[in-house]
């Protein structure tokens, strides 16, 4: 994939528009659309459902954008080019505590503006100093061997080691701001440093650096954690969620949640008549899953997932058709900053419904929006609207829009509007009398691009910053 400006022919496009009298960055907002009772400008109902837009695609639906080996490229690409995405399996067995104390102070930094409790009360500076004081920052040696493990459950990555919810503003309890990300089972991981207590540990994870709870983590040696990642056969999770049956006999495994593209290894070797903790499985995937010892070291052992579950025996193939469907599987979900409510936020959203085919991306929008790795198109905040037009125009089902903190993922177009799908707090349209109407989602939703406002003078496609495409470059490689 190649770092490219705006090519020429948007470029050309935009000449001709310019030409037509639509040139400049700052020209009127478009006319306002008729704002249906539901608020979503030109969404109708038939939107909603993938198929629709799988149809309208024809046989293009399932050009494969991407073959596997073309998906492994770009995989091996990503580690190698993008500072925020590590390789685990490479990472060091020795680290410099000064770097282990840098790190944590980056993302345990005291924050500069008022924050709030979760009643609305604000937090003074005592909050904040015994926050720092969990960090014991003075137990960090001066050589750090890092313990190497894998995530047992989806774990919650924080800025601080505590569960407790920080805002913004009193009221607003939608964005915690000591949120960071998750991880999911079978991630892997190294433990870096842990509170006095133990009940928290800062790890390094592929994407993240972040405090999570010791206890959804087991660590075992490098070549443990190598060979669990590595195995095969293995099941793909398909769906928006999979959860292994219910367990009388252990807990940790009971109706363990696995999101969309987390990968276990499937144990096809299983005795056929051999019950997997008291079910025969028959019925379901036996599956090997990590689990925590009550020392916290790393164990392996069986699980079911019903055969019920939507899984796949391997990452899906990279069509148009797939990234929809896979897309729409989380219509309606609940918004997540940082993967909070047991739910995801729109770059997380984005990442998932890639990672089932196969295909990783960096965690945040910052970071995707820039990739070295990714065949994008860089908007400038100079560039005229007749520019940005042209760029929406060239727009093809799974590219990813960025605007300054979120990204929007294209489904289709109809009657000249762009559609997308994201996970968003919510947007903005223009009324009859051409006033802002603020419009709160909170979820996976489907809106038109044209429509949508920044504010009452700024169309957000005035916002977009890049357009990134997950396929082949012009050039042919990934």
């Amino acid at each position: 994939m190649t770092f490219r400006p705006m090519p020429m022919r948007l470029l050309c496009a935009a000449l001709l528009l310019a030409a037509a009298g639509l040139a400049g960055a700052r020209e009127a907002a478009p006319a306002p659309l008729p704002v249906p009772e539901h608020g979503l400008v030109g969404v109708e109902q038939r939107h909603l459902a993938p198929a629709y837009w799988i149809e309208l695609l024809g046989a293009a639906a399932d050009t494969v954008y991407l073959d596997a080996g073309q998906v492994a490229a770009h995989n091996a690409r990503l580690v190698a080019e993008d500072a925020s995405v590590r390789d685990m399996a490479a990472f060091a067995q020795v680290l410099d505590g000064r770097q282990v104390r840098a790190w944590i102070e980056a993302v345990s930094a005291r924050p500069d503006a008022e924050r709030y409790d979760a009643q609305g009360r604000p937090l003074g500076p005592d909050f904040f100093d015994a926050l720092e004081r969990t960090l014991a920052l003075e137990a960090i040696p001066a050589r750090v061997t890092p313990r190497f493990g894998l995530a047992v459950a989806r774990a919650d990555l924080r800025a601080f080691p505590t569960a407790q919810r920080i805002f913004s503003s009193a009221g607003d309890i939608d964005i915690d701001r000591l949120q960071e990300s998750a991880l999911f089972p079978g991630d892997a991981l190294a433990v870096l440093h842990t509170t006095a207590d133990g009940a928290w540990s800062f790890v390094a994870s592929d994407r993240y650096l972040a405090w999570m709870e010791s206890e959804r983590l087991a660590t075992g040696t490098r070549e443990q954690v190598a060979a669990y990642r590595g195995r095969t056969p293995s099941l793909v999770v398909t769906g928006a969620t999979a959860r292994t049956v219910f367990n009388p006999e252990r807990a940790d495994i009971s109706e363990l949640q696995l999101d969309m593209g987390v990968r276990v290894p499937r144990l096809d070797d299983w005795p056929a008549r051999q019950p997997v903790h008291g079910q025969h499985p028959a019925f379901g995937h036996v599956v090997e899953l990590p689990a925590r010892r009550a020392d916290g070291a790393l164990e392996l052992v069986p699980a079911l997932l019903p055969r019920s579950a939507d899984v796949a025996d391997a990452p899906l193939p990279l069509t148009p058709a797939n990234i929809i469907r896979q897309a729409f599987k989380f219509l309606g979900e609940r918004y997540g900053w940082g993967h909070s409510f047991n739910a995801r936020d729109c770059s997380g959203f984005v990442s998932e419904v890639y990672r089932s085919m196969g295909l990783q991306m960096p965690r945040n929008t910052r970071e995707q929006s820039v990739s070295p790795a990714f065949d994008k198109t860089v908007l400038q905040a100079g560039d005229a609207r007749a520019a940005r037009a042209a760029a929406v125009a060239e727009l093809q089902v799974g590219d990813l829009v960025y605007i300054p903190g979120h990204v929007m993922m294209m489904i289709g177009r109809e009657n000249g509007l762009t559609y997308v799908i994201h996970d968003t707090a919510g947007t903005g349209y223009l009324d009859a009398d051409g006033q802002y109407l603020r419009m709160p989602l909170h979820g996976v939703a489907v809106t038109a691009l044209e429509p949508m406002m920044s504010g009452q003078d700024t169309p957000t496609i005035d916002r977009i910053t890049s357009i990134v495409r997950l396929r082949l470059s012009p050039g042919g490689t990934p």
